[in-house]
């Protein structure tokens, strides 16, 4: 039997704080998986791209994720698609999820833990600015909130109802541009679908953090080369950052989120340090959380159960 989970079921059975302990712990485990995490992308003859993220496996899960996705930008929300649970022990399909949801939620987690190992905690509280006010910018305000105390907040998106709405319900102030967010705030997420520079470096100043979620496709880019170049740069994957992240065709090297988790490697090391996170987003992390979900559904018998290798004859292969 297969249990499938629509958004309306993720977010009752997710927790935000589980959801974090995961993925922390997944950033230390991950270098023990055998078999490494593979992106597929290709351009449609629509306006939009295919991506598929495969397998996600994590040490002490007997089980893998495979993840297929829609992205159409203009389209709301932008990203469609489905995450496979199977089992490791037969290849069952345990579960169906809403891929929308889970990669909001993994993103914008590990977003918050990225950016709460690395920028600075200033006494009275961090002042965070969002550029980009999309589902991904909400689960990490969500998260990083949980991680250490929000004194302030500003946002940007290039739709101003929609920045207004965001910065409204979360108690902030919406601004009219990038270069706004930066000069308000000492930690800055950027979560959009741009191709050009939204920050350089003369428009920031030392200390401050800067977590960069539009760059997990070639060509994407929200932070200047100069400021890249300047900051202690932080990648999830270094493999994947360099064919599809920020390190793609650039001579930049970067630390990763699991070093500094494992204190293998230094994360910021001053004050005045400007340092940077760049996520692609990895496999791993769908299969962290899908199997949070589905262990929590299993629990509290929340999803259709459906039998796709049901015999013809019988009369009924759908469950609540």
């Amino acid at each position: 039997m297969t249990r499938i989970l629509s958004r309306t079921d993720l977010i009752s059975l997710l927790d935000p704080a589980a959801c974090i302990k995961a993925l922390r712990e997944g950033f230390r485990q991950s270098r023990e998986a055998t078999v490494p995490g593979l992106r597929v992308r290709t351009d449609l003859p629509f306006p939009g791209t295919a991506t598929a993220l495969l397998p996600g496996l994590l040490p002490g899960i007997d089980a893998y994720t495979v993840k297929v996705n829609a992205k159409f930008p203009a389209a709301r929300p932008a990203l469609r698609g489905v995450i496979c649970l199977h089992s490791g022990r037969d290849g069952e399909l345990l579960a169906l999820l809403d891929s929308a949801t889970i990669t909001a939620w993994r993103t914008g987690l590990a977003a918050a833990l990225g950016t709460h190992e690395l920028a600075a905690d200033p006494e009275g509280g961090t002042v965070l600015g969002i550029i980009g006010a999309g589902a991904q910018a909400e689960q990490v305000l969500t998260g990083l909130r949980l991680l250490r105390h929000v004194a302030g907040l500003v946002v940007h998106d290039i739709d101003p109802a929609r920045a207004h709405a965001f910065a409204t319900r979360h108690g902030g102030q919406a601004v009219d541009s990038p270069a706004a967010v930066a000069a308000h705030a000492d930690t800055v997420v950027l979560a959009t679908w741009s191709r050009t520079p939204l920050l350089s470096l003369d428009a920031t100043r030392p200390g401050q953090h800067f977590t960069t979620l539009g760059v997990d496709e070639p060509g994407k880019q929200e932070l200047a080369g100069d400021l890249l170049a300047d900051s202690l740069l932080v990648v999830d994957d270094r493999d994947l950052a360099g064919t599809s992240g920020v390190l793609t065709g650039t001579p930049l090297t970067a630390t990763t989120l699991g070093e500094v988790l494992r204190g293998t490697r230094p994360g910021r090391t001053t004050p005045t340090q400007r340092t940077v996170y760049a996520p692609v987003g990895l496999p791993w992390q769908d299969l962290a959380l899908s199997w949070l979900a589905h262990q929590e559904a299993e629990h509290h018998t929340i999803g259709l159960h459906v039998d796709f290798l049901a015999d013809p004859s019988t009369s009924d292969a759908t469950t609540r």
